[in-house]
């Protein structure tokens, strides 16, 4: 039986004190009020430390490079003391022979209790020989291991959606987990992004060792607390877009001015995360606060919908109100009426006191 997570802080030297201060901090990661606090710390006082298979297919990393940058939870807190990461060849001492029993030693001792993380797809082309782990081919190693998981996490796009690899023609026949033939029916979280927010990735497995259960997920399979509002409904720049101000070139005086990046690709009104308001590296910016439009990566098939600096033609079907030329139109027409109705309002003004001066 692994240590609860409690047990582990006190080990390290972490006073109650800190503890309850950092299950507040987990609280506000969640999304959650300050009252749920207790409820954190009871969990992880009580419950042992989850164990986790992360399995690599097809990717390029991103997605523990992110993981690793968490700052609430910090990354080291959830490897070391929240849940029981068995296995990552990424980050992991061991290699060969030793790393790859460590998997049959879980699955031999937690079978159906443990998580199993994908990072990467599996390719079918070829019978999965595209990408190869310990000899074989890892759609191999993905079905064997998910057949004994509780549930499974997919990271980032590339196990949720297929992303790059998966981009037309997509030779390799790359394949996001919830579609590779033969998976057991098991309960699949999709945490996309490329790679997705680190906060995001450590407050799921927060939420699931508190609560023992999955979050809300939407209808795609993604957590609702994170995917559940489009990155231009609180987007910083979104009253530029309601006045019609927009970024029409990289170097113009509207992008010095911090305009809406709408009109040279941005992806936001299509986009579901929680870029805008969670951030990246601890809250600190994100792409359109650096001056880069959104492109979508948390999105099915962001790679093959044109290019990351064209701008979307017509969006009403995803709820905005008009496009960018109806609405910077309707603003130059609301302006233009309204400096007629003030200059025919001091016409009147003027009529009217020379008449009183007669």
């Amino acid at each position: 039986m692994h240590e609860t997570f409690y047990e582990v802080m006190r080990r390290q030297g972490i006073t109650r004190r800190s503890f309850l201060k950092y299950c507040s901090l987990a609280a506000g990661a969640l999304g959650l009020s300050p009252a749920f606090a207790p409820q954190i710390a009871e969990a992880m006082e009580t419950k042992p430390r989850i164990p986790v298979l992360w399995l690599h297919g097809l990717e390029c990393t991103c997605c523990s490079e992110s993981f690793i940058r968490s700052a609430h939870p910090l990354a080291k807190d959830v490897i070391l003391s929240m849940i029981s990461l068995d296995y990552d060849d990424t980050i992991m001492a061991a290699a060969g022979d030793q790393a790859e029993a460590i998997i049959e030693e879980t699955i031999k001792k937690y079978d159906g209790n443990f998580i199993l993380a994908v990072e990467g797809n599996a390719p079918l082309d070829e019978d999965g020989m595209y990408c190869i782990i310990a000899g074989k081919p890892f759609v191999e190693q993905l079905r064997h291991v998910a057949n004994h998981a509780k549930a499974i996490i997919s990271w980032g796009s590339c196990a949720s959606w297929g992303c790059v690899q998966a981009a037309r023609p997509n030779p390799t026949r790359a394949t996001p987990t919830h579609k590779v033939p033969n998976m057991p029916d098991k309960p699949i979280i999709k945490v996309p992004g490329c790679p997705p927010i680190s906060e995001v990735m450590t407050a799921v497995i927060t939420y699931m060792l508190t609560f023992e259960k999955m979050p809300t997920l939407d209808n795609q399979g993604r957590p609702k607390m994170f995917y559940s509002q489009r990155i231009h409904d609180k987007c910083y720049r979104r009253p530029h877009f309601d006045a019609g101000q927009f970024v029409e070139k990289f170097d113009d005086e509207g992008a010095r001015k911090g305009y809406c990046l709408y009109k040279v690709g941005c992806k936001g009104p299509t986009t579901y995360n929680a870029c805008s308001t969670v951030r990246w590296n601890g809250g600190l910016s994100f792409p359109i606060q650096a001056g880069h439009p959104c492109i979508g990566c948390s999105e099915d098939g962001f790679w093959d919908k044109g290019g990351f600096y064209e701008r979307l033609t017509d969006i009403k079907g995803f709820g905005i109100e008009a496009n960018a030329d109806e609405i910077g139109g309707t603003a130059a027409m609301i302006v233009g009426g309204a400096a007629a109705i003030h200059a025919g309002v001091s016409v009147v003004k003027r009529i009217a006191q020379k008449g009183d001066e007669s």
